[in-house]
């Protein structure tokens, strides 16, 4: 037995240490860094604006052509997507969302942009009125944002939200 340990011994030590390195304490090149900082920045200043109930801000963050596919609603163009947020800011005037810590991942598209894909929450108050006891009411679903640089500027043009 001690034969069969020290022969297996060496594979078993480059294995373990292969296994530890993991891919997350990979240096990430300064490119990665500087386009993961952008699209967190443009999420933040997307929300920020959708937090504030301001849609003509959130609009401006979208392109002419967007395409914005969710589960349960189907997919709609520029103008259905501002006809909804805008009903959705009337009939639920309190609702916020919050990027899930951690869950932020942007990878770059040659010649186009970025992929930025997450976890979000959105939460409201509950009708007060008596349909339910009141408080918070939050879901978190998956998202998919796909960024296209344009002359210096960033705009969303497909946007996929499921998990609902």
């Amino acid at each position: 037995m001690k034969r069969i340990l020290l022969f297996f011994w060496p594979q078993l030590c480059a294995v373990t240490f292969a296994l530890a390195q993991s891919p997350s304490e990979s240096p990430i090149s300064p490119e990665a860094r500087q386009l993961f900082e952008t699209i967190s920045r443009m999420d933040g200043q997307l929300f920020d604006a959708f937090n504030a109930h301001k849609l003509d801000a959130v609009m401006a963050m979208f392109s002419d052509d967007v395409e914005f596919y969710q589960d349960n609603d189907g997919v709609s163009n520029y103008q259905q997507t501002k006809k909804d947020f805008g009903k959705m800011f009337e009939s639920v005037p309190d609702i916020k969302r919050e990027l899930v810590k951690g869950s932020l991942e942007v990878y770059p598209i040659k010649d186009y942009g970025a992929i930025e894909i997450g976890l979000h929450r959105f939460c409201h108050n509950r009708d007060p009125s008596g349909a339910t006891s009141g408080g918070l009411e939050c879901g978190s679903f998956k998202f998919v944002h796909i960024w296209r640089k344009t002359g210096g500027e960033w705009k969303l043009t497909r946007v996929i939200s499921y998990g609902h």
